[in-house]
């Protein structure tokens, strides 16, 4: 029996230039970046794609008359299905733009709802992507649409009318996201089980991170043989991957690859996917990995430092910069990002598609992990066997001295592996 492929839905991308936004990104890159976010997901096709500049937003339309008038007709003509609006767009706007142009529409944070849910792979990144998706939904329901306005009947006997569609189908999801965070916070112990295990482990954990897009799964396929999903597509990675990896000097360390980062996040997506990032709260060595070829690369590298400071870890561990995809460069723009990178401190120029420069970031590994280290003196009860086990497997004791109340251990450690003691 043949199989039939999933139809293909035609969508056009739409990015409003609003003037008074004085904070709004370039519109041009903001285009192609929603673009390539609608081409990360499977069975659409964008046969369309306009920056809309507006002078200020129509509450009811989004858009002026004139407008939507002129846009209809261009969609019509390429028989448009779905409309992706690289921004915000309220409920009510949703159901006026959905009934003018006849087609199904979703905007910036919809989008990216369809491409983790597409993506997500743990039962973590599942729950978190259904946890995201119902807060979403629950803010679609004021006067989103006019059945919801109905009022379910009762039999009347007890005080007044029944509860509107909008209230039932609002507890319906306030209790599934209930029962969605107790299933979380179960599968959130079994991780944070795991994560025990591995700090009984005194490997340090080297996180790669960056914009989406920037190539951190090619540069983690080739330095750990793992066939991780790795495309030319935003959103490649969304669950975490970790692999041992043993690196020229004999050294051994954990090589985590991790979701991208992407500016104006909604902030129901942050809360959702912090816990995709946990791998990186747990780093001994951070490696920004750059799409230096991209226009844009300064403002992604901004975006994720902010990410990152608001997660904690960028005062606390090291930060390598890698700037990746050089084999899209040549002549003088080359030139000057191979200069750059050779008189900087921890900055690295390479390409994860042909290897060039790799050979001098895996050397400068090592040095990294070698944080300073510091005297401390550690008093252990005999009940503490699994502490004290961990601290020799880390190769970090300098004395060990029993008296009748336990142990008196003294330890020459970073602080990395104080804190990583510390959750144990």
């Amino acid at each position: 029996m043949l199989e039939h492929a999933s139809p293909i839905t035609r969508a056009w991308v739409l990015h409003p230039d609003l003037k008074t936004n004085h904070a709004r990104r370039e519109a041009e890159p903001a285009l192609e970046e929603a673009v390539s976010l609608a081409a990360a997901l499977p069975d659409l096709e964008v046969v369309g794609a306009d920056v809309v500049r507006l002078q200020r937003v129509q509450p009811g339309m989004l858009f002026g008359k004139g407008k939507i008038d002129e846009l209809n007709a261009t969609m019509k003509a390429a028989d448009v299905e779905l409309v992706l609006i690289d921004g915000p767009v309220t409920p009510v706007q949703q159901r006026n733009l959905e009934k003018a142009w006849g087609v199904k529409l979703l905007d910036r944070t919809g989008l990216i709802l369809e491409i983790f849910s597409d993506r997500a792979r743990t039962s973590e990144g599942v729950l978190q992507v259904e946890m995201a998706a119902l807060s979403y939904q629950r803010t679609r329901l004021v006067r989103a649409w006019t059945h919801l306005e109905r009022q379910r009947g009762g039999l009347g006997f007890v005080g007044g009318p029944g509860e509107t569609q909008i209230e039932a189908d609002r507890r319906a999801i306030d209790e599934q996201l209930n029962r969605l965070r107790k299933q979380l916070t179960k599968v959130v112990k079994t991780r944070a089980l795991h994560r025990a295990s591995r700090a009984k482990v005194p490997f340090p954990i080297v996180a790669l991170v960056g914009y989406t897009n920037a190539g951190k799964s090619t540069l983690f396929n080739r330095l750990t043989g793992a066939e991780v999903l790795a495309k030319d597509m935003l959103f490649a990675t969304l669950d975490p991957t970790m692999r041992k990896i043993v690196l020229p000097t004999g050294d051994e360390v954990i090589m985590s690859d991790t979701v991208g980062f992407i500016s104006d996040l909604p902030t129901e997506l942050v809360a959702a996917f912090r816990a995709t990032l946990e791998e990186v709260l747990d780093a001994d060595l951070i490696i920004h990995v750059r799409d230096i070829s991209h226009p844009q690369t300064e403002e992604q590298a901004t975006d994720v430092h902010a990410i990152l400071q608001s997660l904690g870890v960028a005062e606390e561990a090291p930060i390598i910069e890698v700037w990746n995809k050089i084999d899209l460069l040549e002549g003088d723009a080359l030139d000057a990002v191979l200069t750059q990178s050779a008189r900087t401190d921890d900055l690295y120029a390479i390409s994860a598609v042909t290897g060039q420069g790799l050979d001098p970031l895996l050397a400068a590994i090592p040095d990294k992990l070698k944080d300073p280290r510091k005297t401390e003196v550690l008093r252990l009860g005999f009940a503490d066997g699994r502490k004290r086990a961990w601290l020799f497997d880390a190769g970090i004791v300098t004395e060990d001295l029993q008296d009748e109340e336990g142990y008196q251990m003294t330890v020459f450690w970073t602080e990395v592996q104080r804190k990583r003691f510390e959750r144990l």
